[in-house]
């Protein structure tokens, strides 16, 4: 394996020398990533994760770098694991615990191969889409069967630190730098939308979406851990599976709390209204699974719910806030938007809406299968509304993305796997403890995120999608662990 490991990185490291000026130092990076990825593989995955936010930036700053380093770290990390688990005899599938997990992936992932029977753009749209959910499938079975108690606090780490990260590059584009791209200028141009280095303000706030629920959840966890043990639960303690340092000493909490904070902010600055309404839903059904009786978290959310609306109705809501949550409402249209007037404020509403019904056409037109997984870019010339001939690359509401690309079959599937999803995310924060609940009740906020700010865009860009996958696999191993823990029998 670490023969395996040096000549992939090597022979990319050779490769990357003869095209770019900085081929030095990616051969040190590649090469030393290369020995501890043979080592350990979740070196390799820790590299990725960290290199994967980086696409659009390097591809728009950077570009003597491959925008697509982070995907040299993901192929030697599964060859590495593969061949490990080949070797030994040892690749499974999976737990049979976590099918409900599984074989909704493995359907919709079906469904989208389906849709490219006919699809209209095969070779670079089609294959690069269906490529992004075999790198989630893959990553799913790696961190599922690879994750252990001890490498645990490593991945929440890494995950973690690069959610912090992208927070302080984000506040620092908000209002320490002084100066920003003119189209992200917001409140009279003294401050500017943060975006990262995923070039854009909405991904970049999806991103945040996804990992601020789960410093929330760890927070939690490792307050409950810290609480049972001051009450001597010894017993608890030699279960010892998630113990670790991350969860044993105060600044662990103290540090997950400042993470989460700067990564709030940095979500408030995006000024994305799609993240702000998805993570108001993630607080909500963070607020609904915390206590274990479902009775108390209706109170909880009923509480936040009160609480929102007195802020709304007292006049405490920062007027520019409560401006960007309301003001498109008037410019939404449930009628055909073809012959409505353009302006500067309605544009990016009406904008969205074009794209919506040039997705409802598709799906129109090609109900059951679609025109074809990642097709909705060569597809909408086809379908087009006459004033917005440039496709966005996506419809900006996934779900119709998926009907319009995949059909009815392909939307279905979708749906059943993130019902499946959510649903084994509730229950297993109904039966786990400590930080495995904290970190089921973080997931179940990450994938309500997910859900909702769907309604307004695509996600799966700027290699998010391998955070899913990672994230799915997490999932995973908590379910395992909690299955383990409660079928251990009782002294």
């Amino acid at each position: 394996m670490t023969l395996l490991g040096l000549a992939l990185a090597l022979a990319a490291g050779l490769l990357l020398i003869r095209l770019t000026p900085l081929g030095g130092v990616l051969f040190v990076l590649l090469a030393v990533g290369g020995v501890a990825t043979a080592v350990e593989p979740l070196a390799g995955l820790v590299i990725m994760l960290f290199l994967a936010p980086l696409w659009a930036y390097l591809r728009a700053e950077v570009p003597q770098v491959p925008a697509q380093i982070a995907q040299i770290f993901f192929a030697l990390t599964m060859a590495v694991w593969l061949a490990r688990g080949l070797a030994l005899r040892d690749v499974r599938l999976g737990e049979h615990k976590v099918l409900l997990l599984q074989i909704p992936l493995f359907t919709f992932v079906g469904a989208a191969l389906l849709s490219l029977w006919n699809a209209v753009e095969l070779p670079v749209y089609g294959v690069m889409e269906f490529a992004k959910w075999v790198q989630i499938v893959l990553l799913f079975f790696f961190v599922s069967q690879h994750l252990t108690p001890q490498r645990l606090p490593w991945l929440l780490g890494v995950l973690l630190a690069v959610g912090l990260f992208q927070a302080g590059v984000g506040v620092w584009q908000f209002g320490l730098r002084g100066e920003g791209p003119e189209h992200f200028a917001i409140l009279d141009e003294r401050f500017y939308r943060a975006y990262g280095t995923f070039e854009q303000p909405n991904p970049y706030a999806g991103f945040l979406g996804l990992m601020l629920p789960l410093a929330v959840g760890a927070g939690f966890g490792v307050l409950w851990d810290r609480l049972r043990g001051r009450r001597g639960d010894q017993g608890t303690r030699r279960q010892g599976e998630v113990k670790s340092l991350l969860v044993s000493r105060s600044p662990c909490l103290l540090a997950l709390a400042g993470v989460a904070f700067a990564m709030g902010v940095a979500l408030l600055a995006s000024w994305s209204r799609g993240a702000w309404m998805g993570f108001a839903a993630a607080a909500a059904a963070m607020a609904f699974a915390l206590p274990q009786k479902a009775r108390w978290g209706l109170l909880v959310v009923a509480v936040l719910i009160v609480a929102g609306v007195g802020l709304y109705a007292a006049g405490l809501m920062p007027a520019s806030v409560e401006a960007r949550l309301t003001d498109f409402a008037q410019y939404v249209r449930f009628e055909d938007v073809r012959g409505v007037g353009i302006n500067d404020a309605n544009y990016a509403v009406i904008e969205r809406q074009a794209h919506w019904q040039a997705a409802l056409e598709m799906w129109r037109y090609n109900f059951w299968t679609g025109v074809g997984f990642g097709c909705y870019e060569p597809a909408y010339r086809d379908f087009a509304l006459i004033n917005w001939p440039i496709a966005l690359g996506h419809a900006h509401n996934y779900y119709l993305n998926i009907a319009a690309e995949t059909g009815l079959i392909g939307l279905v599937a979708y749906v059943v796997l993130w019902g499946a999803v959510l649903w084994q995310t509730w229950r297993v924060s109904r039966r786990a403890s400590g930080l495995l609940r904290g970190l089921s009740i973080g997931l179940l906020g990450t994938w309500t995120h997910l859900s909702v700010h769907h309604l307004f865009d695509n996600l799966y860009v700027n290699n998010v999608h391998l955070y899913v996958g990672v994230l799915l696999g997490l999932l995973a191993y908590v379910v395992q662990q909690t299955n383990q823990r409660n079928s251990k029998p009782t002294n």
